[in-house]
């Protein structure tokens, strides 16, 4: 339980949320209308750069539902989710909490990065989006698509568009293109008109297709 409540602890809201909402409405008619849907609700970091990246780990290719029990499975072996903690758990109890193996070794190899400081945490806030995502994809798991999800949920960038993300494809498509396939190429033309605030966006594109908001 200790682990649940600590990754649910401290959350916090972007300062630029206001001004993208606004800004999103003023420039695209489909934002105009989703915005108000989802009042007093946005993004939120919980603070905690090695559990965001393990959660997006965990919720790679299953749904948001699938992804949060499996998480607080994995979470329950542990009294706090922790590097160290993570690299002393044993694979079978892991595998048990309903992780594939490869998850399992993706995730241990994640704690080693961060267990040996082969990430460079204090100067991300520093560096720019694509240079952290260079950092972020040499870890073992660690894929574009997770990458920008790290940038999103924990140092929570305004302008990341994850052009990979199955969620935003569909709901670009509903939304936009009357159901019909979109590809890449036409959701970065439309998000032309979300910049500088594609995060906040594609926030509410996910929460147009599933009410209850991701969190990493």
């Amino acid at each position: 339980m200790g682990a649940r409540v600590s990754a649910l602890a401290a959350a916090v809201q972007p300062e630029y949320w206001e001004q993208a909402c606004e800004h999103l409405m003023r420039k695209d008619r489909v934002m105009r209308r989703l915005v108000p849907k989802f009042p007093n609700a946005s993004i939120e970091t919980r603070g905690d750069a090695f559990v965001t990246l393990a959660r997006s780990v965990v919720g790679q290719q299953i749904s948001v539902k699938a992804a949060q029990s499996v998480w607080e499975r994995f979470a329950a072996l542990m009294k706090v989710v922790k590097p160290h903690n993570v690299l002393n758990l044993e694979v079978d109890a892991m595998r048990g909490a309903g992780l594939s193996a490869r998850k399992v070794e993706y995730l241990k190899d994640l704690a080693a990065y961060f267990h040996e400081g082969r990430v460079h945490v204090s100067a991300w806030a520093d560096m720019d989006d694509e240079a952290i995502i260079t950092e972020l994809v040499a870890i073992r798991g660690i894929g574009r698509w997770t990458a920008e999800m790290f940038l999103m949920f924990h140092l929570m960038r305004p302008n990341i568009l994850p052009l990979d993300d199955v969620g935003l494809l569909n709901g670009v498509s509903q939304l936009y293109f009357s159901g019909e396939k979109v590809s890449r190429s036409e959701v970065r033309d439309l998000a032309r008109a979300w910049a500088p605030y594609s995060t906040v966006a594609t926030w509410y594109i996910w929460r147009s297709l599933d009410p209850l908001p991701v969190a990493y």
